[in-house]
Order: C-alpha cells, then sequence, then structure tokens
C-alpha cells in the first residue's frame, strides 16, 4: 500500500502488520503530525539477517541515529550488507530505517523513491524537532 508522509508517496507492505491499512495509515499519519513516536502493532519480520537488522533499527530510539558501521559492529557483518537490509525494509517509517546514516553521510533511503534522500532527512529533523 502506498502512503503519504511529508509529501512523498511511501510503499508499505501491509500484509506484515497485525493493524488494517485503515489503522495502518492513522499510525503513520500521527507520527507524521507529531503525536506518535511509536507504532502500536505486530509486525512479521522476515526471517534471517533482514529480521536480524530490522529487529536491529527498531531499537533505535526516536530522534536518534546509528550508523551502517554500528549496525555492523552489533550484527558481526559488514556495513554495505546492513544497507542492503535497509533497502528491503517492507516497512518503512514503522522500521526506521531513516535512522541508520553513514559515518560521514546521511547514507541512502529506498523509500521514497526519487525523493528518497530528501524524506530521510526531514524524517530525521521532524524527530528532533519533536523530541
Amino acid at each position: 500500500m502506498d502512503v503519504e508522509l511529508f509529501g512523498t508517496t511511501v510503499a508499505l507492505d501491509e500484509a506484515v502488520v497485525s493493524v488494517s491499512p485503515d489503522e495502518l495509515r492513522r499510525q503513520i499519519a500521527a507520527y507524521e503530525s507529531g503525536e506518535r513516536r511509536t507504532f502500536d502493532l505486530e509486525l512479521q519480520q522476515p526471517a534471517g539477517f533482514t529480521g536480524a537488522v530490522m529487529e536491529a533499527m527498531a531499537e533505535i530510539p526516536y530522534g536518534e541515529t546509528r550508523t551502517y558501521g554500528q549496525l555492523a559492529a552489533k550484527l558481526d557483518t559488514a556495513a554495505v550488507a546492513v544497507g542492503g537490509a535497509c533497502g528491503r525494509n517492507p516497512l518503512p517509517i514503522v522500521v526506521p530505517c531513516h535512522r541508520v546514516v553513514g559515518a560521514d553521510s546521511l547514507g541512502g533511503y529506498s523509500a521514497g523513491g526519487e525523493q528518497g534522500l530528501r524524506l530521510k532527512r526531514r524524517l530525521l529533523d521532524h524527530e528532533r524537532a519533536n523530541e
């Protein structure tokens, strides 16, 4: 399903969550308005490495970031592998891959298509402003 967030369309896989698409949209809208910092739903994470990276991303607190290298060290893998798993995240925003950045750059962001990096910057700024 597609949702609008800060003027950008983001694709989410609603099949991996325990709530209806309407409820997921409501929670995303509440996040966007600054009324919500966490999401109230259960998520079916993929097995294996991508699921492990998603778990690590989910532990990053609202308004904070971690580098690809920090997550890689935690998972005993390479930063590029973490980046690939971030790109396979079926539920961006909810599983906050936007909070994973490069050591000296914003890094990448697959959500939002061509507007991905602009959206990543906007999400990070939004969270820092609402801490």
